[in-house]
């Protein structure tokens, strides 16, 4: 006969498979509830209802549309300042209008995944890259003319990405 999952008769399941589903720590959970770090796995892998999953996701939308909805109503206030600014003659003001504007923009922007938000990376100064550079021109030393034109070409591309 299977065994009865402890999780699952545990007098705070409610709590434990709210804590799951947002994502808690399986360690903190079981610390917190005294509960077996296995059990707690398993349960979360085959008892966890699906229902509670799905509305947390549900959830988790509803509260990113209204963040989208508040910063486009910043943008929108933000707009109107500045047009009443610009009415007023007060440019300063309405300089500060277009700066905040153009923030709520800016941040719509990368929460809809309109505008990258990487940064620029120099390869050329990265640790792995000169390891492997160094790899490679040493695994070219019994070419000499092969070696030469290889560390031609890369000195020329580490210029370029240098400048």
């Amino acid at each position: 006969m299977p065994r009865k999952c402890t999780i699952c008769e545990h007098p705070k399941k409610e709590e434990i498979n709210e804590m799951l589903v947002k994502g808690e720590s399986l360690r903190n959970i079981a610390k917190h509830f005294s509960v077996n770090f296995t059990a707690l796995y398993r349960h979360k892998e085959k008892h966890l209802p699906a229902e509670l999953i799905k509305s947390h996701e549900a959830q988790e939308v509803a509260q990113a549309s209204t963040l989208l909805e508040q910063i486009t109503d910043l943008r929108d206030r933000a707009l109107r300042i500045l047009e009443k600014a610009e009415k007023a003659g007060k440019l300063k003001t309405a300089l500060e209008g277009i700066k905040e504007a153009r923030g709520c923009l800016e941040l719509l922007a990368k929460l809809q995944g309109e505008l990258a938000q990487e940064g620029t990376i120099n390869i050329t100064i990265s640790p792995q890259w000169l390891e492997i550079r160094a790899v490679i021109l040493k695994a070219l030393e019994p070419y000499p003319e092969a070696r030469i034109k290889l560390a031609e070409a890369l000195k020329e591309v580490e210029n370029i990405a240098g400048s």
